[in-house]
């Protein structure tokens, strides 16, 4: 029972036995005197001493209690947590504060800081010892990284449990729609699990790593069809179920694509098939009726399906001009590489050039359209028309753009220009023609004539300005192979805490009452297997509906004009809880944002029914309850810096509690707190500093 108890506890306990013992002494020693003179010997002068007496051995018995709180058991907390600290946390600095406060304790405290300072000398050593190793490592883990950032396909590693161990920007892409993917979530949430566990149980079940099974599969959130390859991992020497790879490339568009190819080429043998066999019929009516007098004329018969299959080839063939460009890849493109590469071409074949253009990205094939105007520029040449050229790419105001060839010669015809449109561009393109360059584009080209210059004009379907970019995806890969032999346990309260996975959250309010206020902005990370996740944060801001407190702007920042726009705290919070499913809520004075929540929770549609921990909470078990637990106090006394222009601001906070956080975890486990359920239950004995979030 003792042992549970700290140090200062303790002491204070011996020194109040101490007391009620000296006290019981007293009792018994006037008893005794009572017992021996009777009430006479009891005079007042006799008690009135022996309170004095015994209000004087009480006062000194608190007096040195304090003094050994004081001097003693707080010193001697303070050396073991800061011990604790650079012992299981990697904190550096040194024991100068501590060793003061324990200045009465003899050498224990430089005998502490040497211990310490050997430790992490050692360590350091071990660490200088694999640096080479690491740093070879290190780089051949970048560039493996950099492969599989760009394959053109996504690329993802599950466990057998299905839980995401390895993920690739190609992979958020696909599976992004609505929230991205992320480490140790459930695959099947983002894909229809169907085919997934028919595929794996089948390859599981053959027992053969080299075996791959092709499936096809469709997203949860839109439906959109993926084609996808599935191989399972090598199976372990132990019992675990192996986890599997899985590749993915949308299908949807190319499924449209060839749908509508297909279409058109049945419609195309339909129309065409129908006359052609009507002439053949015709024609053999004429052969064995020729030289007969009495021959009917067919001719006007003849003539009709004629005409039909010239006006059925004729549509048709405008119709595949027109849809053919949706058939071919169209990358997007800077108009500075573009417009490079031209330069090369020209420079190559002799022709001078300059170009002007603004900072484009436009939707073109480079090399087919480096080649036409390489060519048609060639064209000119040879016809005597010009030998140096402007190349200028201009914006339009919808969301295409034109190119001009601007040359100083003659005017081109537009006959002359359908002319030479028919022949091919080269031996270096094969029999690629440039009205075949124009289709692939959905664009003509026509010449153009303008005082002091002509020109032949060629529309860009899609530009855009490249400092309009979209919304960043990253394109990092993301991944945690340990993943694969975490162990994993359906009750939260007997899992280890390395083993769950976390969300770290803080708000920002436009007040300190959750029955009158409201949150203007939630920010969150994820941590994994005893790490932050750098690419999986939540950081919005949230509109209140009402107006911003200037008191309440004055510390964290945010004002009226910056939360326009910005989603209402019922759509927020829906993505907060799709952002924290399935981990454990961390936060710092973890009841205050609760509350906010959880008055929320029936607009919302959903309920934070997260196991939580508090920082606050941890920091008593690891420091003490009588000890300064802010956020500032925290991170100071584990060595995280805060800056200046992240501190009340939701994800600055976010983060410093998160790094607080992963330093605490090994302390905890230090003490002997190794699961959920233990934590929780040592947290809740200090239910007078701070209510656990947990009980609602």
């Amino acid at each position: 029972m003792m042992d549970r108890l700290g140090l200062r506890i303790r002491i204070l306990l011996f020194f109040a036995l101490l007391l009620a013992g000296a006290v019981a002494a007293m009792v018994a020693g006037g008893f005794v005197v009572f017992r021996r003179g009777g009430a006479e010997a009891l005079s007042p002068a006799v008690v009135q001493g022996g309170l004095v007496a015994g209000f004087a051995m009480a006062a000194l018995v608190v007096w040195v209690w304090f003094l050994f709180d004081q001097n003693v058991a707080r010193a001697i907390d303070g050396l073991s947590s800061a011990i604790r600290a650079r012992a299981h946390a990697g904190i550096e600095h040194d024991l100068a504060a501590e060793a003061k406060a324990a200045r009465y304790l003899g050498d224990l405290a430089p005998a502490a800081e040497a211990v310490t300072r050997t430790l992490v000398q050692t360590r350091s050593a071990l660490a200088e010892s694999v640096a080479r190793e690491t740093t070879r490592l290190a780089a051949e883990k970048s560039r493996l990284e950099t492969l599989l950032a760009d394959v053109p396909v996504a690329v993802l590693l599950c466990t057998a449990e299905h839980q995401l161990v390895f993920y690739n920007g190609q992979a958020v892409d696909i599976l992004g729609g609505g929230t991205a993917p992320g480490l140790d979530r459930n695959l099947l949430d983002y894909l229809r699990e169907g085919p997934i566990r028919h595929a794996y149980d089948r390859l599981a079940g053959q027992g053969d790593a080299d075996q791959a099974s092709d499936l096809l599969c469709a997203t949860v959130a839109d439906g959109r069809l993926l084609s996808g390859r599935m191989r399972v991992l090598r199976r372990r020497g132990d019992a675990t179920a192996p986890g599997y790879v899985l590749t993915l490339r949308d299908v949807t568009a190319d499924i449209a694509a060839h749908t509508s190819r297909d279409a058109l080429l049945i419609e195309i043998f339909d129309r065409v098939r129908r006359p052609a066999a009507n002439l053949q019929t015709v024609i053999g009516v004429l052969a064995e009726l020729e030289g007969q007098d009495d021959a009917p004329d067919l001719s006007a018969a003849m003539m009709a399906e004629v005409e039909a299959l010239t006006l059925a080839i004729t549509e048709l063939g405008a119709r595949y001009d027109a849809i053919q460009s949706d058939w071919r890849p169209l990358i997007n493109t800077r108009s500075a590489d573009l417009l490079d590469g031209l330069s090369a071409r020209f420079q190559a074949a002799g022709l001078g050039l300059q170009t002007e253009s603004p900072e484009l990205i436009v939707q073109v094939d480079g090399f087919e359209l480096v080649a036409f105007w390489t060519w048609l520029a060639s064209k000119l040449a040879e016809a005597g028309i010009a030998r140096d050229f402007r190349i200028v790419i201009e914006e339009e105001d919808g969301p295409g753009a034109l190119m001009r060839l601007c040359g100083t010669g003659e005017p081109l015809s537009v006959g002359r220009l359908d002319a030479w449109l028919t022949g091919t561009l080269g031996r270096d393109t094969g029999e690629l023609t440039a009205r075949a360059v124009l289709q692939a584009h959905g664009a003509e080209a026509w010449p153009e004539s303008l005082p002091g210059r002509n020109a032949v004009v060629m529309p860009i379907r899609n530009a855009r300005r490249a400092g309009r970019k979209l919304k960043p995806i990253a394109r990092k890969v993301v991944y945690d192979f340990d993943l694969l032999s975490k162990a994993r346990n359906a009750a939260v309260a007997d899992t280890r805490l390395e083993d769950l996975t976390y969300v770290v959250f803080d708000t920002e309010t436009t007040g300190l009452a959750p029955s009158s206020d409201s949150i203007v902005q939630i920010a969150a990370v994820r941590l994994v297997n005893g790490r932050r996740v750098e690419n999986e944060v939540f950081d919005t801001l949230v509109d209140p509906k009402r107006p911003i407190p200037p008191g309440s702007t004055d510390v964290h920042g945010i004002t009226d004009s910056m939360v326009v726009g910005a989603p209402d705290v019922v759509e927020a919070g829906r993505q907060f809880h799709k952002f924290a499913e399935g981990a454990v809520l961390v936060a710092h004075n973890a009841p205050f944002d609760m509350e906010f929540l959880r008055r929320q929770e029936a607009a919302i549609g959903k309920t934070f029914d997260h196991p939580i921990l508090d920082t606050v909470l941890l920091s008593a078990v690891v420091y003490g309850q009588l000890e300064q637990h802010s956020l500032d106090a925290l991170t100071a006394r584990l060595g995280i810096t805060i800056p200046a222009e992240a501190r009340h601001t939701a994800i600055g906070d976010t983060v410093a509690t998160a790094d607080a956080f992963l330093k605490l975890v090994p302390m905890l486990r230090a003490r002997g707190f190794e699961t959920f359920g233990q934590v929780l239950a040592e947290v809740r004995k200090h239910g007078r500093l701070l209510k656990d979030a947990n009980e609602g």
